[in-house]
């Protein structure tokens, strides 16, 4: 059975997919887990987590989100799980990160390991929004959360990706 294909406006403003990768280790390669976060005009239309095995079985970084070896050991390598991924990113006009050049990093060296193509599209970095719309400094994810009043889980991918969303969102002026 295919699985239906995720909203996407028919015109208006852009449809975009806010993720936030966790690392086991110091590897740009070792995904352990991502958030996905579907908008579509001033909406948050879809969400999705799923946790990776990385390609090593080091767990350098359990003590920033408490992920562990015993997580992941049974959970889809980065290429098992690129269908359902790219299926989450389809028909998305650009990406959105907290700090894009390091979930752009993870991207890009789990395909390329993977032996999978890069997703061609662009980034738009929701740190960089929030110094340009608001002055804020700092930028962590933390700090602008709280100054927008948007709930956090902080290195819980999900909770990530959609903060991420609803900072892009505020800074467009369509919502918080």
């Amino acid at each position: 059975m295919q699985p239906s294909p995720l909203p996407r406006p028919q015109a208006g403003p852009p449809c975009f997919v806010a993720i936030d990768f966790e690392t086991a280790d110091r590897g740009n390669d070792s995904a352990c887990a991502v958030g996905l976060v579907r908008v579509a005009g001033a909406e948050i239309v879809h969400r999705a987590h799923f946790l990776i095995r990385p390609p090593r079985r080091t767990s350098a970084f359990t003590y920033v989100h408490g992920i562990t070896w015993a997580h992941v050991a049974q959970q889809p390598t980065f290429a098992e799980l690129w269908p359902r991924l790219r299926e989450h990113l389809g028909g998305a006009d650009f990406l959105a990160a907290h700090n894009a050049a390091f979930d752009r990093s993870v991207l890009k060296a789990c395909c390329e390991r993977a032996g999978l193509p890069v997703p061609d599209l662009r980034f738009e970095c929701s740190m960089r929004l929030a110094r340009d719309a608001w002055g804020l400094r700092p930028t962590k994810l933390p700090d602008v959360c709280r100054r927008l009043g948007i709930p956090l889980r902080h290195h819980d991918p999900l909770s990530d990706a959609e903060a991420c969303a609803r900072i892009v969102l505020a800074a467009s002026g369509r919502s918080t």
